[in-house]
């Protein structure tokens, strides 16, 4: 008994001690695989955002209602939307994704194809932008990496872009963006757009067509040709000829001017001329405020005359080289304004919450 007495104690203290052991161990081992299971969750949300928007946001309430068949309408061209951002930014601005959100929304039966040479080439990833969680709610929107040595390969320009001293050049950029418009439109055709475009309309009744922008000068920002056509190919062999990355648009508007004057034999173009089977849109078709008026886009206008305005016109040129440093009222009656509110609803609203 005495020995049994002084056993006890012993026991019930190993016993415990033990026990307190074994809880310390599972606490422990709770802690780890909580934490484990939080850390995965974390990364799963972190990777959902670049492809969803908010939780707060649908997509179903920026979607565009299901379009409806005109009988007996004349059948809509062939061919993609393109835009392209031949920089590295891949944060696209308000007015870059209103572009492709009314293009989307005016062309819902299109493929509407953002290339991008910021993305890299073979990461399924997007960025971690609104603007792209935004897109990804249309279904014809394609966001795609800009493999340029790609793009030029079997044209006149694959040789001009491999000199890399072009490069150095001051307007090398939109240069390089003029290289890759008539490029693609040769390669793929369809209907190429400038990323500072309001669509206001569907633009595939307008076949190899472009659009002049003030007296006797061609605007390559809106251009619409099908795949080999002649035209683009002699716009791709002129830019090789008569380079010169010196002049600012010599290898753009002035490009498509001459080369337009040569394929019609004529000394001036006049409005919505048509010379083997390629147009020349009047102004009020994609240009209807001029760029030396591009502040109006900032004044108040009434819905009456901006109806009047635009009743004629396809799309609106946004003129960001000059426009982009101008502070917009987004809830005000100002043109542009107006414009996000009817045909990028949701940039429009986007625009509202951050201002």
């Amino acid at each position: 008994l005495p020995r049994m007495s002084t056993c006890l104690p012993k026991l019930t203290t190993a016993v415990l001690s033990h026990r307190f052991r074994t809880l310390f161990i599972l606490i422990i081992s709770f802690v780890f695989f909580a934490s484990v299971t939080f850390h995965w969750r974390t990364v799963e949300d972190a990777e959902g955002q670049l492809y969803s928007l908010p939780t707060e946001i649908r997509c179903e309430q920026f979607l565009p209602p299901s379009p409806h068949t005109i009988a007996g309408g004349p059948p809509h061209s062939p061919g993609d939307v393109f835009f392209v951002e031949t920089s590295e930014q891949i944060n696209p601005s308000y007015l870059f994704t209103c572009s492709v959100e009314s293009a989307a929304r005016t062309h819902p039966g299109t493929r509407v194809v953002v290339l991008m040479k910021g993305l890299a080439n073979g990461n399924v990833s997007l960025p971690n932008h609104w603007a792209f969680s935004l897109l990804r709610c249309f279904p014809n929107v394609e966001i795609q990496p800009l493999d340029l040595q790609e793009l030029f390969s079997g044209t006149p320009l694959v040789k001009w872009y491999l000199q890399s001293y072009h490069r150095w050049e001051p307007y090398f950029l939109p240069v390089l963006s003029d290289a890759c418009r008539i490029t693609i439109m040769w390669k793929f055709g369809g209907i190429y757009l400038d990323t500072d475009f309001i669509v206001l309309k569907n633009l595939k009744n307008l076949t190899n067509a472009l659009g002049i922008q003030s007296q006797d000068v061609l605007n390559g920002a809106f251009l619409s040709f099908t795949p080999k056509h002649e035209f683009m190919e002699l716009c791709m062999q002129d830019f090789v000829d008569n380079y010169n990355g010196w002049i600012w648009a010599h290898q753009g508007p002035e490009l498509l001017t001459r080369v337009f004057k040569k394929w019609c034999s004529i000394q001036n173009i006049q409005d919505n001329m048509s010379c083997k089977g390629v147009r020349a849109l009047s102004p009020e078709a994609v240009y209807p405020i001029r760029w030396e008026d591009w502040k109006k886009l900032f004044e108040a206008i009434s819905s009456s005359e901006l109806h009047k305005l635009l009743k004629n016109s396809y799309a609106v040129h946004a003129w960001n080289k000059l426009s982009h440093g101008t502070r917009l009222e987004i809830t005000s009656q100002a043109l542009l304004a107006q414009l996000y509110s009817q045909f990028c609803p949701a940039t429009y609203a986007k625009m509202k919450k951050d201002s």
